[in-house]
């Protein structure tokens, strides 16, 4: 049995992940971790000298997770790591963590099978075209804008080329950021914040007389609790590194 601590237990996607982890025959919820509620341990810390923690699965804020991150592979406790908002500094130094603690570490922008699917589709269509955007919506409590998996999925689509803006002409921006923001290969990322929205993407492609897009939609948290469930047994029998889901999908 895995026993499995969750971080951020008292949130939206951490009473689902709680509920998926006491649901599933090879785990045991042995800890639930949250600066709010009565039947919760404040920290990691606390957690730790009460119970016995195979892996966390952490769903907390931007502003926590990298020193939570660090304090868990320092201490050998294995991580799923949920949260985004991490910068790509911050995870090569958890990744260099991860290798010289010999202690597992999954970190997925998205634990949605379809969202998977969604970018590497993408990446598969941007060798095939020289323009594209990326449009993600989300609800109006997301802290971290652009999302993890619209910068996950534009890292994967600058493998193919270095700009996604071919003749293009010079632009001028009479409102500040009305084109959003500039990432990988010059991908522009488009974030909407609106009550109503849980989590979507869109991918736009196009070209000489033609448009593609591709687009996913999560209505309910409940989608995310496979890859969820895959990734903590994955780093359960495994030490390594991983950065995306798609890493340990069949």
């Amino acid at each position: 049995m895995i026993k499995v601590a969750v971080c951020g237990a008292n949130g939206k996607m951490g009473k689902v992940v709680c509920n998926a982890v006491e649901s599933c025959a090879e785990t045991e919820l042995c800890a639930r971790i949250d600066l709010i509620g009565d039947d919760t341990f404040k920290t990691i810390e606390e957690a730790k000298k009460s119970v016995s923690i195979d892996v966390l699965i952490d769903f907390t804020q931007p502003k926590s997770i990298f020193e939570n991150a660090k304090y868990c592979l320092n201490n050998g406790i294995k991580m799923v790591i949920g949260t985004t908002g991490l910068s790509d500094e911050q995870i090569d130094e958890l990744k260099q963590l991860s290798k010289s603690k010999n202690t597992g570490c999954l970190i997925a922008p998205n634990f949605s099978t379809g969202a998977v699917l969604l970018m590497k589709f993408a990446q598969m269509a941007a060798k095939y075209f020289d323009n594209a955007e990326i449009i993600e919506l989300h609800h109006n409590q997301k802290k971290d804008a652009p999302s993890g998996t619209a910068i996950k999925t534009a890292l994967l689509m600058s493998e193919a080329k270095k700009t996604f803006k071919k003749d293009n002409c010079p632009e001028t921006e009479t409102i500040k950021g009305s084109r959003g923001g500039t990432s990988y290969s010059d991908i522009q990322i488009h974030s909407v914040r609106m009550p109503g929205y849980s989590a979507s993407e869109e991918v736009i492609f196009g070209s000489e007389g033609q448009i593609l897009t591709l687009r996913h939609d999560a209505p309910d948290r409940k989608c995310y609790m496979n890859g969820v469930l895959l990734a903590v047994k994955h780093v359960y029998k495994e030490n390594d590194f991983v950065y995306g889901l798609e890493k340990i999908m069949d």
